[in-house]
């Protein structure tokens, strides 16, 4: 399995003319990730936390462009890291925003927490997830067959926030308390 380290990650940032806002988001994200990840792994959950770094920091890699071309940009950065050699990151960097399968397999898995930090994190703060779907149906809903597709994938994000703390020793309310102290 290849892992771009995260220096390399963040020159891909750079190289893709990543916004510096885009970064930041990014990099909270990243940085969410990983108090699960950490939290998960000294829990008994075996994760790859090179590969949650990875797949974090690059899950938007591909979205400045999408505000030109209009692709869909969790599939065309999972195809770009892919292409790079990195399937394994780009298979996750794909799920960001919909998940193949939920709950697929018994532990949680690396592609869930990533999808996950990244609903916890609007722009460069860690928001409930509540606060984040308000602004995402606000920003992104184009039509009520969408919406009833968001919000299926919001229930099934509240259920994944209920998976991932049923493991943890803190509360979906403290992830910014503890990340505001790394």
């Amino acid at each position: 399995m290849q892992i771009p380290p995260r220096k390399e990650c963040l020159k891909m940032l750079v190289d893709m003319h990543m916004p510096e806002h885009i970064q930041d988001h990014s990099k909270l994200v990243c940085k969410v990730a990983l108090l699960l990840t950490d939290a998960l792994i000294g829990a008994g959950v075996p994760l790859n936390r090179p590969l949650v770094t990875a797949s974090a920091l690059l899950h938007d890699i591909t979205k400045s462009r999408s505000f030109a071309t209009g692709e869909n940009h969790s599939h065309t950065g999972g195809e770009y890291l892919a292409d790079r050699g990195f399937p394994e990151v780009g298979h996750i960097v794909r799920q960001h925003v919909v998940l193949d399968a939920y709950f697929a397999d018994e532990a949680p898995t690396e592609a869930e927490v990533v999808n996950y930090a990244d609903k916890r994190v609007l722009h460069d703060n860690v928001v409930p997830l509540a606060d984040r779907m308000a602004y995402i149906l606000q920003r992104y809903v184009k039509t009520p067959a969408h919406r009833k597709m968001l919000e299926h994938v919001w229930s099934q994000t509240e259920k994944l926030e209920q998976r991932l703390f049923s493991h943890l020793s803190f509360s979906p309310w403290q992830v910014g308390e503890l990340i505001d102290d790394r």
